[in-house]
């Protein structure tokens, strides 16, 4: 994912989960892809694809049933 494409979806997000703190990364060795974190914690991954001349993004994000309990 291009450094522009990095900032409208951090940008958008952001805006959509009201939540200042959260960062979308790139991904180390991967262009079609970038990380989700808020604060320090990794949330998910966000891949980019490309299909017939339109782009689309989808969000991916596991809740491990640990994280779950209180």
């Amino acid at each position: 994912m291009t450094r522009d494409e990095i900032i409208k979806l951090e940008r958008y997000l952001r805006k959509i989960f009201r939540l200042p703190v959260l960062e979308v990364k790139q991904r180390p060795r991967k262009e079609d892809s970038a990380e989700v974190f808020v604060g320090d914690e990794f949330i998910g991954v966000i891949f980019r694809d490309e299909e017939e001349g339109e782009t689309a993004y989808q969000f991916q994000m596991a809740i491990l049933d640990y994280d779950l309990k209180e």
